[in-house]
């Protein structure tokens, strides 16, 4: 078997030896969407990340609790500690109640997770249906003299929590001096003994449509107290696995690290994973520069930098073919190639799991090619463990997928590689593609009507009507198939 599981660990900044609190369980929270807008594919990227180390700790032998919070209050304009939260903002634009742009995000959010084929988390919090245990740890973090209230909101006091021992900074490797040096004097920031205090409670001014009561007033919840008391409730006080994108490492990492150590007397998470960003032909994927798109144009190809549709599986394929701690450039390019790799390696899938073992007394094992398989498992199973480099794994499965073709093309007889290896290469090749990757075979018309439009192609060319088998073969192209005529039989394939 494979080394076992390392994971890049963004507190530590090295791969470590990764080690549950309580094996076989492991606990994990990934900061989920703020739902005041569509999903991005920005996020997208984050969420499979995690789905796929969802997958693979589960494939493994892990029991995972999986915490993924929905965002429906405090999260401001612009992250940080003023102006409007986003989602009564787009209420306002809107002229809707903030609930219903909830709702019809939140809906989205999960059409968009199903099209991806991003498994459901095990827990889904939402931050409005925990005011209680939020209002409970600001009053402890007040108790503790490591916040303080100002003019009906409160703030946590870094410079007291630095005092005690905390390291405010060390998952962002940020300087609390270079920090105070950057922090720009804003509205409402004399309200904090430091510029860089943060609210764990806001007051609401009048127009401000969230709020609820509280001892220091009408408010609500700072953002980062949010996924503190979500993780905390679910997975304990302390857990095993944090993530998010990058851009959520500082503040929002940061101030959960605080906040729980304040709470706790100690680091709330024992790894921090980030995914990292998106980038469009080498510019950093933003609304401002007309280069963002969703998840929708890009099924739908419409969008002015997008040459043609990709389907959900394609950007599937095409996002873990990276790893995720490097930077990803989306092209016309690049995702046309993805295509092209993800239909070759679904069309292994769906030959593979039709064939049988035929046993033969006649043919010798090939030693040389049973090994050549079994490496290439091993193999698959030694970069997924060396933090989940799914770009080295999908190229051991392009080597599975040789002897697939092989023996589909009867270049290979099943008996050459002896029934165990045989069934190796049939099990590992489906499990890698469908459990492991989440990759699925997308888009095909029924079974039963290619196999009636396959039997009268066999009559048609039997009887030299090649019109028809034309018409066939147009009808199969505009389904985005083809038609395999090869000695042994005729079949049909995803064009690649």
């Amino acid at each position: 078997m494979a080394q076992p599981l390392k994971i890049y660990n963004t507190l530590t900044r090295q791969k470590e030896l990764f080690v549950p609190l309580n094996p076989p369980y492991v606990g994990m929270y990934v900061c989920g969407p703020t739902v005041y807008n569509y999903v991005h594919l920005g996020n997208v990227r984050t969420f499979l990340t995690f789905d796929t180390l969802f997958r693979y700790l589960t494939h493994i032998g892990y029991k995972v609790r999986y915490v993924r919070n929905i965002t429906d209050v405090g999260h401001l304009v612009g992250d940080g500690d003023e102006g409007e939260d986003k989602i009564g903002r787009m209420a306002k634009l809107e002229k809707l109640e903030p609930m219903e742009i909830v709702q019809r995000y939140t809906n989205n959010f999960h059409q968009v997770m199903e099209q991806f084929n991003i498994l459901p988390p095990s827990i889904e919090p939402t931050a409005t249906g925990h005011m209680v245990e939020q209002i409970e740890a600001v009053e402890k973090l007040l108790e503790k003299g490591l916040a303080y209230e100002s003019n009906g909101s409160v703030y946590f006091d870094i410079e007291e929590y630095n005092r005690r021992g905390g390291r405010y900074g060390k998952l962002s490797g940020r300087v609390l001096d270079d920090l105070l040096n950057e922090t720009r004097e804003l509205e409402g920031q004399s309200e904090k003994r430091n510029p860089l205090d943060f609210a764990i409670w806001k007051r609401a001014a009048p127009e401000h449509i969230m709020r609820w009561n509280s001892p220091w007033g009408v408010g609500f919840p700072g953002w980062h107290l949010e996924c503190t008391c979500m993780s905390t409730k679910y997975l304990g006080t302390q857990f095993d696995i944090h993530g998010g994108g990058m851009d959520l490492k500082f503040p929002h990492h940061e101030c959960e690290i605080a906040q729980g150590d304040g709470l706790t007397g100690h680091d709330p998470v024992r790894y921090w994973m980030h995914s990292n960003m998106l980038t469009v032909n080498g510019q950093k994927m933003s609304k401002s520069l007309g280069n963002s798109f969703l998840p929708s144009e890009l099924f739908a190809g419409d969008h002015y930098l997008l040459e043609q549709p990709y389907s959900p599986m394609t950007v599937r394929f095409f996002m873990l073919q990276s790893h995720y701690r490097s930077t990803l450039d989306f092209s016309n390019e690049a995702l046309k190639a993805a295509q092209k790799g993800y239909r070759r390696l679904a069309n292994g899938l769906r030959v593979i799991k039709t064939m049988t073992y035929q046993p033969n007394d006649a043919i010798a094992p090939d030693q040389t090619k049973q090994e050549d398989i079994r490496q290439a498992v091993q193999s698959f199973y030694e970069a997924m463990n060396d933090d989940l480099n799914t770009a080295v794994g999908i190229a051991q499965l392009f080597t599975l997928l040789k002897y697939v073709n092989m023996l589909y093309l009867n270049q290979l007889q099943g008996a050459t590689l002896g029934e165990e290896t045989f069934t190796l290469l049939k099990e590992s090749f489906a499990t890698f593609f469908e459990d492991v990757l989440g990759l699925q075979e997308e888009g095909v018309t029924s079974q039963p009507v290619l196999e009636g439009l396959l039997t009268l192609y066999r009559e048609y060319k039997e009887q030299k009507q090649y019109d028809k088998v034309d018409q066939i073969r147009s009808y199969f192209k505009a389904q985005g198939l083809s038609i395999k005529d090869m000695k042994h039989q005729i079949d049909w394939a995803y064009e690649e």
